[in-house]
């Protein structure tokens, strides 16, 4: 065909498109079942445009020589479709249900298989494999044909990403199921439950792996295209399609598996990662692809159901019923039978009885199944009579579903009232409308006065806001309980604390790497307090202070194998996260008493802000340890912080210019040139060494103090320097009598078995009582701060004082003084007196002054 004609074919399919949506809407239908009809409309117009002008009968023309394959819709827009879906979800929000999405995505493939290819086996004359490829077909949902029902009837935010994340993964399940079903009856292989599932491990698995390495793939070449966003949202369109190709050409993997984690992969860490405006447009990018892919696929589509209904009878008519509602069965199974279980073993939160009867319901098929039926077609090693039954029987059901379960989808979803506000929402609605209208009223009186408005004009605008204000004056926030008001208040400083962290990424104020575990904490904190209330904002923010599983790895490879560098990277990792909290911490507080004051009243604000006020003070307390163990680093982060937030300002001052005219493109650059010279010493991390080096430490100790360079040399190969965290246990349980401390820097705090407590700053030691001594006294010894010890076990410590006679009298002048406070303490416990030493009789005394120090 003439690519000018394919141009003007498919410009002219666009044209149509352009004006599908206000139509639908306007006609009151999903725009997925609008597109079908239209499709069929122009299916049937092919042979009956004799009569058309020739302008309009060249394009339908050429819209018929299009040639539309199965592969046409797989590779061409499938990839597309898939990738959009997954770059607008919320990643965490899948994972919290991810337990039910993987039971519809796969289980339920499985099961609509196996009871419609039961159910029209038996009532059918075609045999069980063709019944059961059939099944496999009709199994895959189609999200656009529903996401865009909820939408425009405000469904639950939880339900749209049931229903996507079920049909993001269910055309996996579906396709795999497919091609081996396929293969068997066209005689090229055989069917083995055994081998299915393994097949199918390896096909689902692999792709996730393969998608997901190329996402985080995708994500570093952002650093690379950093401030060119075209360049930065055409790699994600290339993407798309070569995780798509690549997996299943190259890997011999699920494509859709990998599209698909490919894009959560860029929708999650992408973001942080591009420069700050690209990931804004890329939103809109992929709406517009989308919109495009999933119209067209759609009205290719259903051009073809005229064709392949063409030579239906009846009875293959009578068999789209006996599909459609064993499809319903099978899915009703899983629902209502399978689903709960998750809930009995604890995977994943419950679903309530009205979102399951929407995910029954609204399991709508689309250009998938017809895809997958058109591909049956094609293959001339399956029977013809096989090919016609699965053709016939996938377009009718999937016009069943469009046209029964698309058009009374929205009716359904209103009766059960999952597109209504809750109580509490109405009421913070109405509250909110109410504060915004009174400070509108009044700043449309001090504009009708400056600008001298008749009074009558003003008359009528003040009767809109007082109309407005008495429908909504009988809801009032103090109806609901100051529990409610707390959590519904927290929730809206967690959704205003990821804008701020989303903000912060924009200006560059923090890098990519900082911004990814920013965010991801804020979206867990904001998680929490909607599941949990105020209970879960209290446990989230003493989480959010913890250290990370890659801290405490690091920490551990550093107490093994002596790494020093890795851990000193997560430290200062840990100090600029906790300096951006602090910063944000406090901008939220100012915010709560703000705008939640006039929201949900002073009482809930106090509360609110008290709750955030304890998070600032844990945040505090975590970040005073570090600055007073590494006071430069400190300095240097608050230099940081200051330094790019100036930049950013810099940086908006001059696009400021430049949008008003002020200076011209030329000087913009050469500005925007000098700011990133002066600024860029900012960027350059200092390393954080957090000097634990045996050889500088030991000096610090005085029982090393005079010791020969020799004794000195190999003392350093004995200890093993470690790195205590603030109140870390630092001789576990059972580690008493193997090791003994010296505490190079910081302060421990020994807790003896009586309830006394002594503290040990650098210099000191302990441990060695049981290693020397035959007093063992179990103590809980815990750090500080951030303590440096040098840790010495008791088999290099005996070979050590049997070398080195000066070492071995001064610890043994310690060890007798400590052995002696221990004599007096155990004395003054069991009988309130002391023995002095050579004396008779037992005499009179109180409690020593200084708790003793012994080993711990």
């Amino acid at each position: 065909m003439d690519i000018g004609f394919i141009v003007f074919g498919l410009a002219g399919l666009l044209t149509l498109v352009c004006f599908m949506p206000p139509l639908a809407g306007r006609l009151g239908l999903p725009y997925s079942v609008l597109l079908a009809i239209v499709g069929c409309l122009l299916g049937i117009g092919f042979h009956l445009h004799g009569w058309a002008p020739p302008v309009l009968g060249d394009l339908l023309d050429t819209i018929e020589r299009f040639e539309i394959s199965s592969e046409t819709f797989l590779m061409v827009f499938l990839p597309v479709l898939l990738f959009e879906t997954a770059l607008s979800m919320n990643v965490r929000r899948l994972m919290n249900d991810i337990g039910p999405i993987l039971m519809m995505a796969i289980v339920a493939v499985v099961v609509c298989t196996l009871v419609v290819g039961v159910a029209v086996s038996a009532v059918s004359s075609y045999s069980l494999l063709v019944c059961l490829l059939l099944g496999a077909i009709v199994a895959t949902t189609d999200p656009a044909a529903v996401v865009g029902i909820f939408r425009e009837v405000g469904a639950p935010k939880r339900l749209t990403t049931l229903v996507e994340g079920e049909s993001l993964f269910n055309d996996a399940a579906s396709i795999a199921l497919y091609s081996v079903l396929l293969a068997a009856l066209g005689g090229s292989g055989e069917i083995s439950t055994l081998a299915v599932f393994n097949d199918f491990i390896f096909h689902f698995l692999g792709g996730g792996l393969a998608g997901w390495l190329m996402g985080r793939a995708a994500c570093a070449l952002f650093a690379w295209l950093r401030g060119f966003p075209a360049a930065e949202i055409t790699l994600t369109l290339t993407l798309a399609y070569l995780s798509f190709f690549i997996s299943e050409h190259y890997l011999g993997v699920s494509g859709v598996v990998a599209t698909v984690v490919a894009g959560l992969v860029v929708g999650s860490a992408g973001r942080t990662r591009m420069s700050p405006t690209t990931f804004e447009y890329l939103s809109n990018f992929w709406g517009q692809f989308g919109f495009w892919a999933n119209s067209l696929i759609f009205l290719f589509a259903a051009m073809l159901i005229p064709k392949l209904m063409a030579q239906a009878d009846w009875v293959e008519l009578l068999l789209v019923g006996v599909v459609f509602v064993a499809t319903l069965v099978a899915r009703a199974i899983v629902v209502f039978g399978l689903l709960p279980l998750l809930r009995v073993f604890k995977i994943g939160a419950e679903v309530s009885n009205p979102y399951k009867t929407v995910m029954l319901w609204g399991g709508l098929r689309g250009a998938v199944s017809l895809a997958l039926a058109l591909a049956v077609t094609e293959q001339t090693s399956v029977p013809a009579e096989a090919r016609q039954f699965v053709a016939v029987a996938t377009t009718g059901f999937v016009l069943a579903t469009l046209f029964i379960n698309g058009i009374s989808l929205r009716p359904l979803i209103r009766m059960l009232g999952l597109n209504q506000l809750s109580p509490v929402e109405r009421t913070i609605r109405n509250q909110a409308l109410s504060v915004v209208l009174e400070d509108l009223q009044g700043k449309t009186d001090e504009i009708a006065s400056e600008d001298h408005i008749a009074p009558e004009a003003r008359a009528h605008i003040r009767a809109v806001f007082d109309a407005s204000m008495t429908a909504v004056h009988d809801s009032q926030v103090s109806r609901m309980s100051l529990e409610q008001r707390t959590a519904v208040g927290l929730a809206i400083v967690a959704r205003r604390e990821e804008e701020m962290f989303f903000d912060i990424l924009k200006a560059q104020i923090v890098d990519w790497r900082m911004a990814e575990g920013l965010l991801a904490r804020a979206e867990r904190l904001g998680d929490a307090v909607r599941t949990g209330g105020e209970q879960g904002f209290e446990a989230a923010i003493v989480s959010d202070v913890r250290y990370s599983q890659a801290f405490r790895l690091a920490l551990r490879m550093h107490y093994v194998f002596g790494f020093q560098g890795w851990l000193g990277r997560e430290l200062g990792q840990r100090f600029a996260n906790l300096q951006s909290k602090r910063s944000v911490a406090q901008r939220l507080i100012q915010f709560a008493r703000e705008q939640i004051t006039p929201l949900l009243g002073e009482d809930a604000a106090l509360r609110i802000v008290a709750a955030h006020q304890r998070r600032l003070d844990l945040i505090d307390n975590a970040l005073q340890a570090l600055n007073l163990q590494y006071p430069s680093y400190a300095l240097w982060l608050q230099e940081n912080y200051l330094g790019r937030v100036a930049r950013e300002l810099e940086r908006i001052r001059y696009h400021t210019m430049l949008e008003q005219s002020l200076i011209s493109g030329e000087v913009y650059a050469d500005l925007m040139g000098q700011l990133q010279t002066r600024w860029e010493h900012i960027d350059q991390r200092p390393p954080l060494d957090i000097e634990l080096s045996a050889a500088e430490l030991i000096k610090r100790v005085p029982i090393f103090e005079g010791l020969s360079a020799d004794s000195l040399r190999a003392i350093c190969k004995l200890l093993r320097p470690r790195l205590a965290l603030p109140k870390q246990r630092i001789l576990a349980h059972g580690r008493h009598g193997q090791e003994m401390c010296f505490v190079a820097s910081g302060a421990v705090e020994v807790h003896l078995p009586d309830g006394t407590m002594a503290e040990l700053g650098s210099g000191e030691f302990f441990g060695e009582l049981a290693l020397l001594g035959d007093e063992h006294i179990n103590a809980d010894v815990r750090s500080l701060g951030y303590s440096k010890l040098l840790m010495l076990s008791a088999r290099d410590l005996r070979a050590l004082l049997a070398r080195d006679p000066d070492l071995r009298e001064r610890l043994d002048k310690v060890v007798k003084q400590r052995l002696r406070a221990i004599e007096v303490w155990r004395q003054f416990s069991t009988t309130g007196q002391v023995h002095p030493p050579g004396g008779p009789a037992p005499v009179p005394a109180t409690p020593p002054p200084v708790a003793p120090q012994p080993e711990a």
